[in-house]
């Protein structure tokens, strides 16, 4: 893939208060698209209270390109409900890694590099910190789905430099 910055490897931890689109509870998946990419998390049966604790990994190759997340409702017999949906940006973590790339490995860990707060421009639902932790930059969000009654997904953006991709 030629124009390849890197990996940006997308921990979608857990949903919450997600929409009810069964008799009395969901079986909730994520979906995670960006550009012509599109990944997927595994089902989880019977929660609006999801845990998937999987992690979907996306080639970088242009960072201006919003990542669109959405949930769906798995059904067997029928098409798959939407569950509302979200969408970021990787611009500024990708500016909080060039900087570290400047200031060197020198940061003590659990150093908040920084801070995004929740807007009318975001999909945030509360403020959401870019941390250097054991060596590497990873952002923490917890977004709030769209075009649903509730929901938000917790997820955490970690990147992986790949040999011979031209890096950030």
């Amino acid at each position: 893939m030629e124009n390849l910055m890197g990996l940006l490897r997308i921990h979608v931890k857990r949903g919450v208060n997600l929409a009810i689109r069964d008799l009395n509870s969901s079986d909730p998946y994520v979906v995670v698209h960006s550009g012509k990419q599109k990944l997927k998390t595994r089902v989880v049966k019977h929660s609006i209270n999801p845990e998937w604790n999987d992690l979907l990994t996306l080639s970088v190759t242009d960072p201006s390109l919003p990542i669109k997340l959405t949930v769906y409702d798995y059904d067997v017999f029928s098409a798959d409900d939407k569950m509302g949906q979200a969408e970021f940006h990787i611009g500024p973590y990708i500016e909080a890694i060039k900087f570290c790339h400047q200031v060197g490995p020198g940061l003590p860990n659990g150093t908040i590099i920084r801070k995004l707060e929740p807007s009318r421009n975001n999909c945030l639902s509360e403020e959401s910190h870019i941390v250097w932790n054991q060596g590497k930059i990873v952002q923490n969000m917890f977004l709030r789905l769209q075009h649903v009654e509730c929901g938000e997904v917790e997820i955490q953006l970690e990147w992986v430099d790949v040999p011979g991709s031209r890096g950030i």
